[in-house]
């Protein structure tokens, strides 16, 4: 467009009061000016940013994000135009647009701690929480002590670093057995055996390694902020020469890369209170048949998972539901939680039957195929049985063992576990209640199935 003197004039002239009025907080009045230098084509780079803000700030969200893109198509590095674009997207939940703008804010302008700020909250917005935390530590070097970065990177690594890691790194006779364990493991393979320490966490078992004189001990951690917190507590407890934690999941090691032949021990408490969650028998399986030597040793080398029926009106709150204000409520109890974690020292329950071994996991076999069986439990007491509290026996080797017992476990990470039932079952003392017991090779499978009246036929023993 061709500007003759007359339009200039006119432009400077609409520039000049829009400015004037934005410096009194006049927006409305300065919006239109601004649009009319913009018509004439007058000074664009350094208006189109104006009018873009403005139009942010009253909600104009669409046509701010078409000036922000005629901003960048002047000038394709422009910083503040790819950070506003950014926000604009982020508070209208386009986070995958919003995160590559704020990107590309932060390569435009490294040491803007605010655009790595809100990269950071845009990624955790979007669940990207790994990434969120990285970013939120480079904006914390760059605005060292800023209390608002340190408060969102520590709730961040607590939302990231489950709760059980601190309780678990405290419990000393958990830690007492896997030492036992493990300083066994190497006196019987010595010094050179190869130890792989699967889900290290904080690093505490490949130190126990190293310190009972394993020279070659590769671990990995499969979440960053964790993995590089062990790193550091190996390096500063003297142990990096001998120990190298990877960042990865271990189906992501590979013999003649991460480890230069297979292993002669593993060492792994990736364990959860409910013995399968955190997909053991996958990782076991898989470090048997491409990172394990056939003999190797294996910690631990079995688990079980130990419980008895209980009955407990705490609990029964928690997972059965009927009459309510006078409405009848019921059907909402299928939608209940199957598994309630809790501590045995600290909620009220009664048993109802001795303890019974539910499952056993041989974690030194090679294959674990999904599996049900017939278990019968033979009721001790009468009551209402609200399901079947479970709790883990750990096998680690020969003559070394771990539980986290109710009745004397108060110290660990491990909780136990109700598993429910659908509904409250009424039992009696000599019943025989036939349960469904099994695993699917990632939960445990607990289901009643029938109750045998004492009265009706002998009690199994």
């Amino acid at each position: 467009m061709t500007c003759t003197t007359q339009d200039i004039t006119f432009a400077r002239t609409m520039l000049h009061e829009a400015l004037l009025l934005q410096r009194v907080g006049n927006l409305a009045a300065a919006e239109p000016r601004f649009r009319m230098v913009i018509e004439h084509g007058y000074r664009l780079p350094e208006v189109l940013p104006v009018l873009a803000g403005i139009l942010g700030q009253r909600g104009a969200d669409e046509e701010a994000l078409e000036l922000w893109n005629q901003v960048l198509a002047l000038s394709p590095g422009h910083a503040v135009a790819h950070h506003e674009k950014g926000l604009i997207l982020a508070r209208n939940g386009r986070f995958d647009c919003a995160i590559t703008a704020l990107e590309q804010a932060v390569a435009a302008d490294p040491a803007d701690a605010v655009a790595v700020n809100n990269l950071a909250v845009t990624l955790a917005d979007a669940g990207r929480k790994h990434e969120a935390l990285e970013q939120f530590t480079h904006a914390l070097a760059l605005q060292p002590g800023n209390l608002h970065i340190e408060h969102q990177i520590r709730r961040l690594s607590a939302e990231i670093v489950p709760f059980w890691h601190i309780p678990m790194l405290n419990d000393t006779r958990r830690n007492d057995a896997f030492e036992a364990a493990i300083v066994a493991a190497i006196a019987a393979a010595g010094p050179d055996a190869r130890v792989l320490d699967i889900g290290t966490g904080s690093g505490l078992l490949s130190m126990m390694a190293a310190r009972a004189g394993a020279r070659s001990v590769t671990a990995c951690e499969m979440v960053p902020v964790i993995a590089q917190t062990a790193r550091r507590i190996i390096a500063e407890n003297g142990y990096a020469d001998s120990v190298t934690v990877h960042t990865c999941a271990s189906s992501a090691l590979a013999v003649g890369e991460q480890l230069d032949e297979r292993a002669d021990i593993l060492v792994s408490e990736i364990l959860s209170s409910d013995l399968l969650t955190e997909r053991v028998i996958d990782t076991f399986e898989d470090a048997h048949a491409r990172l394990l030597k056939p003999d190797a040793i294996i910690i631990p080398r079995a688990a079980a998972a130990i419980g008895c029926l209980v009955e407990s009106a705490v609990l029964a709150d928690y997972v059965f539901v009927d009459k309510v204000s006078g409405f009848d409520v019921s059907p909402f109890a299928a939608l209940a939680a199957q598994k309630l974690p809790i501590h045995g020292t600290m909620t009220d329950w009664k048993r109802l039957s001795r303890d019974v071994e539910l499952l056993r996991v041989d974690l030194a076999a090679k294959a674990h195929p999904s599996d049900v069986q017939l278990l019968s439990v033979r009721v001790t007491a009468n009551g209402i049985a609200a399901g079947i509290v479970q709790w883990m026996e750990v096998d680690l080797a020969e003559g070394i063992t771990f539980d986290n017992h109710p009745d004397g476990y108060t110290d660990g990470g491990w909780l136990q576990v109700l598993h429910t039932f659908p509904e409250p079952l009424a039992v009696e003392a000599g019943d025989v209640l036939h349960l469904a017991v099994g695993h699917d090779r990632t939960t445990l499978i607990i289901r009643p199935l029938e109750i045998a009246s004492a009265r009706a036929q002998p009690a199994v023993a």
